[in-house]
Formats: C-alpha cells, structure tokens, sequence
C-alpha cells in the first residue's frame, strides 16, 4: 500500500509541477499557539514531535545527511525539512493532538471493559495514542511527497539539476519509509474497522491529489461543491477518519463516532479556507502569489462567470505572458468573492463546534472549542 501511494502521488505531483510548498500556514500565530500549548498539557505531553521516534530512527537519520546536499538549492524538501526542526509549534502538525483531544473529551464508553481502564493515560487508550502517532506519520509522509519537482520546470536558480534529481529521490524514499511505519503500526492495532478507516483515508489522500491536478488550470471549471468535496479528500478525510476511528478503539456507539468525524471534517475544511484566504486579508502587506485553485478565487470566478474570469486572466497577462499576481489580486477584492470565503470559513467552524458541544464538558473538550474558533480568526 506505502509503495502504491507513492507512486501515485509523484506521478500527480509530477504532472502538476507544484514547487512551492507551504505547510505553516496559521490563523492569528499568537493566538493559534496558546491554544495549542494548552491543548498540550490537557493530553499529558506536547505533540507537536509527536513522530519524533520515527524521524529520529537510524534511517531517517542517513537521509537528513544526504538532505545537505540539497542545501544552497531551492528544492522544497529542505523548506520541508527546516519546517519540522525549527517551526514545529507553529504548524498544522495539529492531527495527533486533535485525536488525542477527542479521545480524552470521548472518555471509556460503557461497552469497554473495566480491565481496560487501568491502562489509561490522562484518560487516554495507549492504542488511542498510538493512532494519533500514525495519523501524524502519514500526514508528514503526504506532506514530504508533496515536495517533489517537477524538472521540466527546472531552471538554473533552483540548483544542480543533479541536486534536484537527488532531492527528488530524498522525498520518494523518506516519504515511502513514514507511510511504510505508519501502515505497521495500523496493524498493530489489531482492529479492522480502523484500519479500513485509516487506508480508507490514505485512498482519498490520493484522490484528492488528482483531482487537485484537475482542476488547477486557468481554465478550471472548478465550483464551490466541487472544490469542498475536493478539500475534503486532500485535507480533511484523514483527520476525519482518525477522530472516528479514535472512537472506535474506545469502542464508542455511532452516534459518538459520527460526532468525531464532523467534528475533524468541518475544522480541517475551516482551516483550508482560512490559509487560503491568508493572501487576501493580511493587513500590511503586499500582494502575493495565490493559488488559481483557492477557496477566494473559486468564489470570484463562480460570481464573475466564465467568460469574464477568463478575461480578467488575459488582462492581468504581461508582455511575457507572465501571471501579474497583484493586479488579479486587485479584480478578486473588488469582488464578494473574499467575503464569501470568510462565511464559508465561519460556516465549518461552527459546525464543528456543534458537534464537538454533543459531547460531556470537559477540560479536552473546552480545548477542541478553542481550537475551532482559532481557524475562524484572520
């Protein structure tokens, strides 16, 4: 399975020629960091290292001295790197401590056996934990997949055409090796429906990619469904599924577990909204370099239609058929399409509140609250 997702998500990286990668994208940093750290201390120790053993193992460790190589390049797998060692606790490695969280505010249910209960950590089951340790080790695999380039784009300010073979080479082995880990650990578990749920959602990983490379193009016909349903498979389906399996090892009832995937569901759909919006509601700052493909362009180029998006594109065009980012920038604000952005943004936030309210209060609880209103602030 580690290997077939592999190939599948280079290939669709491939073809898309994405070479930036982004992973640190936050509502309100300050903010967002109090939440998190006290988030932390509820589940009984921080998670922001959460696949620490694995990245530190004797394997990972030879490839962070090949990743050296690449450093005077701009391959984005050092960007990647560099992320992990110096900004963990400002990223979204937040799908472990929000399985854990769900897990404490979940509490034993009745169906579980008392002979379970002493083995509980901060009211937390070690096969919980192990869950939000494997739910981390996949999404940084997805994430280290993600930086691999396209060499048909390559230029000569982007490094040694062989240092960037190389790098390559660096995301497709350590990517391969944390899916390879993650996948063990699954089936340590010893429980089929997690582990249906969890490749279930490494399935849609995937999926959501190709659709991703779709619909990526000036000429998207991309609609405000169709892109949720999208964001869904890339961003939201795993976090989701980790939140509903969490409480399958717990052996909570239905109704518990489909409370935990809206809740995962409509917080990383929030997210998504919120960091791509980021561009068009920093105060301060310049235009930047947006994705045709976000959440604010999706809305304007649904209000303007398709005949006029594709007129603005030409417009903005200059003389090198270069994209002018800052006079598009410009035709988007002028639009409703920012402002329905935020409503949307809004919308998932509170909806994951709602089903995060269904369960007992508590101190976990009280934290995933926060957390859903953090991804509501610009």
């Amino acid at each position: 399975m580690a290997v077939m997702w592999s190939r599948l998500t280079c290939i669709g990286l491939l073809s898309r020629g994405q070479r930036n990668l982004s992973i640190f994208s936050n509502p309100s940093p300050s903010y967002w960091n109090k939440v998190v750290s006290d988030a932390e201390k509820i589940v009984g120790y921080p998670t922001s290292f959460m696949s620490l053993r694995c990245l530190l193992s004797d394997e990972l460790s030879n490839v962070a001295m090949h990743v050296r190589k690449l450093v005077g390049t701009k391959h984005p797998l050092l960007n990647t790197a560099r992320g992990f060692v110096y900004e963990s606790r400002n990223n979204l490695q937040m799908r472990g401590l929000v399985v854990l969280l769900m897990s404490k505010a979940a509490g034993p249910s009745p169906a579980a056996s008392e002979q379970l209960l002493p083995d509980m950590v901060s009211g937390i089951y070690p096969s919980q934990r192990n869950l939000a340790e494997i739910t981390e080790l996949i999404h940084t695999a997805f994430l280290v997949h993600r930086g691999i380039v396209n060499l048909k784009e390559w230029t000569n300010s982007d490094g040694p055409l062989k240092d960037m073979q190389f790098g390559n080479k660096m995301a497709v082995l350590s990517g391969d090796f944390l899916l390879a880990n993650a996948c063990t650990g699954l089936a340590q578990l010893n429980n089929t429906k997690v582990v249906e749920l969890i490749s279930s959602a490494i399935g849609d990983l995937v999926q959501g990619i190709y659709h991703e490379n779709s619909n990526s193009t000036e000429e998207s016909n991309l609609t405000v469904a169709s892109w949720e349903d999208q964001t869904f498979l890339s961003h939201g389906a795993l976090l989701a599924k980790s939140c509903q399996a969490a409480m399958e090892l717990a052996k909570h009832d239905k109704e518990a577990q489909t409370l935990a995937f809206q809740y995962g569901k409509h917080l990383a759909l929030g997210h998504k909204v919120n960091s791509d919006l980021q561009p068009f509601v920093k105060r301060g700052t310049d235009p930047v370099p947006f994705s045709l493909d976000s959440a604010p362009v999706v809305f304007h180029r649904q209000i303007v239609g398709p005949e006029r998006w594709l007129q603005q594109l030409q417009q903005v065009k200059t003389i090198t058929r270069q994209m002018d980012h800052t006079k598009l920038w410009e035709a988007i604000k002028s639009e409703k399409g920012v402002s329905q952005a935020v409503d949307l943004c809004c919308y998932h936030g509170n909806k994951a509140l709602e089903a995060i309210k269904r369960f007992p209060p508590s101190e976990a609880r009280s934290a995933l609250e926060n957390i859903a209103c953090a991804v509501t602030k610009f």
